[in-house]
């Protein structure tokens, strides 16, 4: 007997190694071979477990000698009581299918971020397995940018992060997009450029649009911000097309940022460029505290003559 183990021990591994599985049961066992044509594991019964090939995963470019070692543990369906040698045909592909749709469920709920292989192109989008799944990307899902038809062969073989649209076991359907990541990715970039601004800083832009309440100015770097109206020019104007037109290059001042949006003014540069103009050496008029007058009389007063 060995030391430490007592016959109730004894007597529950000979009940176990007894143990009788029957099709369609999930059981887990040790991966204790791999060769070209099976994977043999370990049940821990009198009986051996296989897996054919064709029973490995649903994913084309799945290979049992880059996706499994021996000694690993891993769950299987078992879909033949025996194989006419006394082993137990087992499932991969089918154990994992039935984890991974739950798993899949809990990741669409947490919007996981997934990687995944794009190993094909079907009419509307393409096609990439996740955790085994064969999962379907929608052309308008593929990417932020608008991709053509005849752009999608060059995605093949590419590897994208995607997250989990729809993940519906019964229907069979998992759908995986790849364009609210990037959406979320372009908005923290907007975001960070944007708080590199300050307000009082002084540049041009191009201006792209105008509408009835002002019009937006192209920074560059993606960046643009709106001068309302009333920050176009100190006159009243009923429209901004009064003074600019797409197209335009014009100076701006940056006087807010709030909530990511940049607010610009024409009118307070105009202001600041005043201010900063050479004074004319020509005398006009000068005023002080007192009376301002150019009677020959003031103008020497204070001067000592010798």
């Amino acid at each position: 007997m060995e030391e430490g183990k007592t016959m109730a021990d004894f007597e529950n591994e000979i009940n176990a190694s007894m143990k009788k599985f029957r099709e369609g049961d999930l059981v887990k066992g040790i991966v204790a071979g791999i060769d070209d044509y099976l994977v043999h594991v370990d049940l821990g019964t009198y009986m051996q477990g296989i897996i054919l090939p064709t029973e490995l995963s649903n994913d084309p470019d799945y290979r049992a000698m880059d996706n499994l070692v021996i000694g690993q543990e891993i769950s299987t369906v078992v879909i033949k009581d025996d194989d006419g040698n006394g082993n137990l045909v087992l499932s991969l592909k089918e154990a994992t299918e039935t984890l991974a749709w739950q798993s899949l469920k809990d990741g669409q709920l947490e919007r996981k971020i997934y990687e995944v292989k794009i190993t094909g192109q079907v009419n509307g989008g393409m096609v990439a397995y996740l955790e085994g799944i064969r999962g379907f990307i929608p052309i308008s899902r593929l990417s932020i940018k608008r991709v053509e038809d005849d752009e999608k062969a060059s995605y093949i073989g590419k590897k994208i992060n995607v997250i989990v649209i729809e993940a519906n076991e019964e229907k069979r359907n998992l759908i995986l997009s790849a364009r609210e990541i990037e959406e979320e990715q372009a908005r923290k970039e907007y975001e960070d450029k944007v708080k590199a601004i300050k307000p009082g800083l002084v540049t041009k832009g191009i201006v792209e649009s105008i509408m009835p309440y002002g019009c937006f100015v192209d920074l560059g770097d993606g960046i643009s911000g709106l001068v309302h109206i009333s920050q176009i020019a100190h006159e009243r104007i009923k429209t901004p097309h009064e003074v600019v037109k797409e197209g335009d290059e014009v100076n701006v001042k940056v006087i807010d940022i709030k909530d990511g949006k940049v607010s610009l003014s024409m009118k307070a540069l105009v202001d600041v460029m005043e201010k900063s103009e050479p004074e004319d050496d020509t005398p006009t008029e000068y005023s002080s505290d007192e009376d301002a007058t150019t009677g020959m009389a003031s103008l020497l007063a204070g001067i000592k003559l010798d």
